[in-house]
């Protein structure tokens, strides 16, 4: 089976759930680049009025040059040449899809790769944004058991939240993926835990690749090659990317948490955890103070989250142009691969 599927591939998922072990498979696919996150997709769409009409060329040269060389960005892990990138995307379709879509099929040529795709954990609360820009998009939901990534979670330098912040996005993250399935379907979505894809990447993957309409390539399981080059060991939250793929963290959140962390966790997340095939302990009713400042903060978020769907629509009440990208199909290639 060989496609020819132009498609790009949206990664998601939970922090700390293996996504960017999945990007770094991906990327070591004959066929599809996938880098590092960049961070400007969605940063570029809630700008998306500052830069007025696309129709405008000049308009279409703002937006470019803020992707290429503005502070907020990352433009610079993709290692394009910024000036070409904004004028491909000045002679472009005018519409923001369109703009972003041009830098991601300049980094596939760049590796010789005819499709792309962008991973970001938490493009699970993104998806309508991201339909709405790539409406052919595939997208792959990484799920890990809980547990573990709300252990891992609480360890990270970048996150500020506490176990409740923690409990509560992976609840999340889940719960979008359960509706993703049913909105989107099999074509569209596709679900994988990240238990199988470590302890089993030969049977995992082709499965994968069978969603993505691509045949495997045995590449994707030396990942690690990949990311000994592009990951850098300053960010030792991913150094097992540099190994292969391995369930040494499997079931880590039993030392990394305490008994009444681990019993809170558990309880609040139980129907989910079993739901996605975890073995649960059994553990007793926490604490009625740690559950209420669970509920206070699910019910604060969903607050919010009803807030900033109101302030989406009228947003887009607004919008100048059509946000969707006309850049489909296939990347078209010249010259040789640089991986």
């Amino acid at each position: 089976m060989t496609s020819q599927s132009g498609r790009p591939i949206f990664v998601l998922g939970c922090p700390r759930s293996g996504t960017t072990l999945l990007q770094q498979m991906l990327h070591s696919h004959r066929r599809i680049a996938f880098p590092s996150e960049t961070r400007f997709v969605h940063v570029a769409y809630e700008k998306r009025h500052d830069f007025g009409d696309l129709e405008n060329a000049e308009n279409r040269r703002a937006l470019a040059e803020w992707i290429t060389r503005g502070a907020d960005t990352k433009f610079k892990v993709l290692e394009l040449d910024a000036a070409a990138v904004v004028e491909e995307i000045v002679a472009g379709p005018p519409t923001l899809g369109s703009a972003l879509a041009a830098v991601f099929r300049s980094y596939a040529r760049r590796h010789g790769k005819p499709r792309w795709g962008d991973k970001r954990p938490s493009y699970f609360r993104r998806v309508p944004m991201l339909r709405r820009m790539f409406p052919d998009a595939q997208f792959v939901h990484l799920v890990r058991d809980g547990r573990d990534a709300v252990s891992s979670l609480m360890r990270m330098p970048w996150f500020h939240g506490d176990l409740y912040a923690a409990a509560l996005t992976w609840r999340e993250a889940v719960d979008t993926g359960a509706r993703l399935a049913c909105r989107l379907g099999p074509d569209a979505f596709y679900e994988l835990r990240y238990e199988d894809l470590v302890a089993a990447p030969e049977e995992t993957l082709p499965k994968l690749c069978a969603f993505l309409g691509e045949e495997y390539d045995a590449e994707m399981t030396k990942a690690y090659r990949h990311a000994r080059e592009t990951v850098p060991s300053e960010r030792r939250w991913h150094l097992r990317t540099h190994e292969a793929p391995n369930t040494r963290r499997v079931g880590a959140w039993r030392e990394r948490m305490e008994d009444w962390e681990a019993d809170l966790v558990e309880h609040v997340l139980a129907d989910r955890l079993r739901l996605h095939g975890y073995e649960l302990t059994g553990v007793v009713r926490p604490a009625a103070p740690h559950l209420a400042k669970f509920r206070r903060l699910a019910a604060h978020r969903w607050r919010t989250g009803h807030v900033a769907a109101v302030q989406e629509r009228l947003a887009q009440a607004r919008e100048p142009n059509p946000v969707a990208s006309r850049l489909t199909g296939p990347v078209p290639l010249t010259g040789r691969s640089e991986d």
